[in-house]
């Protein structure tokens, strides 16, 4: 509870100016060295600003992961603050007044909190499961990508280190058990879910983008793209043409402000 009420703190403490003029946004390297989940998480965030008309510096750095406060990317530094991922992000935004989704109602903004965190439980834990529990895109890419950046023995001591890691959060949510194709059905059921709320509307909640829009983006986007082993994850997304083309307007509206490395 003290960790949660200190998270909370951080903040709004954090958050009690506009958005100030010397944000800085750190990733991994984006070409050599991000993995599949990881990447998901930085589209996600960097859509979301660029949605929200937010600036911030772009700032590539080895260890990344190692300087966040939770350990995981990406994260913001607004003069001494730090705030790391999607979710506190977001909220940061919203304590200073810039919420996207401000015009939702609140049984809509229920709704969206859900969807996000169907979104999170299903494509998070997805990503991450075929990316380090499946044989041959972690030894093919996760690996060697992971720990690209890092000289022998560490280029093999840290993707072990993380992929146990990683092991124990899918245990920990019922997903170590699965098999990729039980991982597969998760995806489909959560695409589908997706694609019928998202029906025939430009977004997910009519004509202006939300942080869901966001989220989902960056998942979808990397999935789409992303260069793996087989093509069976970018054909499963594939064959909901509504989201795909989410990701096609959100790509050409948005992609404009985004700062590319």
């Amino acid at each position: 509870m003290a960790s949660l009420v200190g998270d909370v703190m951080h903040l709004k403490i954090g958050a009690t100016e506009k958005w100030p003029t010397d944000v800085a946004f750190f990733q991994p390297y984006q070409v050599e060295q991000v993995t599949l989940p990881d990447y998901s998480n930085c589209l996600a965030v960097r859509t979301f600003l660029s949605m929200s008309g937010l600036k911030f510096d772009l700032q590539l750095k080895t260890n990344a992961e190692e300087m966040s406060p939770s350990g995981r990317v990406p994260f913001l530094k607004m003069g001494a603050f730090l705030v790391a991922e999607f979710d506190p992000i977001v909220a940061n935004v919203n304590m200073r007044g810039l919420s996207i989704s401000a015009h939702l109602d609140e049984t809509e903004r229920s709704e969206m909190t859900a969807y996000i965190t169907m979104v999170h439980t299903v494509l998070y834990n997805a990503e991450l499961y075929l990316s380090w529990i499946d044989k041959d895109i972690f030894a093919s890419t996760t690996r060697p990508r992971y720990g690209s950046v890092h000289p022998w023995p560490l280029s093999w001591i840290l993707p072990w280190k993380r992929q146990m890691e990683v092991k124990s959060r899918l245990n920990a949510c019922g997903w170590i058990d699965k098999t990729k194709e039980n991982v597969l059905d998760e995806i489909k059921a959560c695409l589908q879910a997706l694609s019928d709320r998202l029906a025939k509307n430009t977004y997910f909640f009519g004509e202006k983008p939300t942080e869901l829009d966001a989220l989902v983006f960056g998942h979808l986007y990397n999935l789409i793209t992303v260069r793996l082993p087989d093509s069976k994850l970018t054909g499963i997304v594939q064959k909901y043409r509504n989201l795909v083309d989410l990701c096609t307007r959100i790509e050409g509206e948005f992609y404009r402000d985004i700062q590319e490395n």
